[in-house]
């Protein structure tokens, strides 16, 4: 059972929810739920912004202000928010096709900015919510409805891209230990600037089945066996680390954030946010 306070930031009515049975994107809610209790965080200061996709259910689930926008554009919402009012807490959740391909823009350019934005990324490798696509993160070799033969393409790596792209805090957790999830949205959470967790979750249903991990529990055992934390990694070969996937945190760094800037040119200059 969650815990009391945690029950205090869901919308109640709206359950019992519409992700499949065994969906690992149930585990990351309560994670983010615990780690913004945890931060000290307020509902009616918090704003939890999301585009389309399974993932992007999750702010009709939570009691604090939401906003389900469009596909790929959930970072471009968020901006927005907070640039109106940067004193709020703002969480984007968003899928791995909804952040890397159609949004992909908005993500690399989120990054580049350093606006203090925490973004969840759920990377279930998979268009789960419109019929089994490949997205940019399908493994290769990966079956999907648009890649019945296997994926030839190279996926994205979200958090390299993210950190090429300038983000101050990236980490990468699965849903395989809830824990770790909770650790590191908090720290993103916390930490001011640009922030991205990436949390490896599991589509039994789309991804699953057609890749020999039909089940929740095959997916969650998959999920623990192939991480590695980083300080592991780091003194792996190259063909030690195939098919694995590294957990930790790539970057923690502090440089100046966008709407500390915004603020101060529009002092100096003597005018005012519209």
């Amino acid at each position: 059972m969650p815990r009391p306070e945690v029950m205090d930031w869901l919308r109640k009515q709206f359950f019992p929810h519409l992700w499949c049975p065994g969906c690992g994107h149930g585990i990351i809610l309560h994670a983010i739920l615990r780690a913004l209790i945890d931060s000290g965080k307020k509902r009616e200061e918090t704003v939890i912004a999301s585009g389309i996709g399974c993932s992007s259910r999750m702010p009709g689930y939570i009691d604090a202000c939401t906003v389900h926008t469009t596909h790929g554009r959930s970072l471009g919402f968020a901006t927005g928010i907070k640039l109106s009012n940067p004193d709020l807490t703002v969480v984007d959740v968003m899928g791995d096709g909804d952040c890397a391909a159609i949004g992909g823009n908005h993500f690399i350019h989120a990054c580049r900015r350093n606006i203090n934005i925490t973004a969840v990324v759920m990377n279930n490798n998979i268009y789960g919510m419109t019929g089994g696509q490949a997205s940019p993160t399908t493994p290769l070799g990966a079956k999907a409805t648009t890649a019945p033969y296997g994926a030839i393409e190279p996926p994205f790596d979200i958090c390299k891209l993210a950190q090429g792209a300038g983000a101050t805090y990236v980490a990468r957790a699965t849903i395989a230990n809830p824990v770790l999830c909770e650790k590191y949205i908090k720290n993103g959470i916390e930490h001011k600037g640009f922030s991205v967790i990436e949390i490896i979750s599991s589509c039994h249903t789309q991804f699953g089945r057609r890749n020999k991990r039909r089940t929740p529990l095959d997916n969650l055992n998959f999920l623990k066996t192939a991480s590695v934390q980083l300080a592991k990694a780091s003194s792996m070969s190259e063909e030690e680390l195939e098919g694995k996937i590294i957990i930790g945190e790539f970057v923690r760094k502090e440089i100046p954030e966008y709407t500390e800037g915004y603020e101060k040119l529009i002092e100096a200059v003597g005018g005012s946010k519209v």
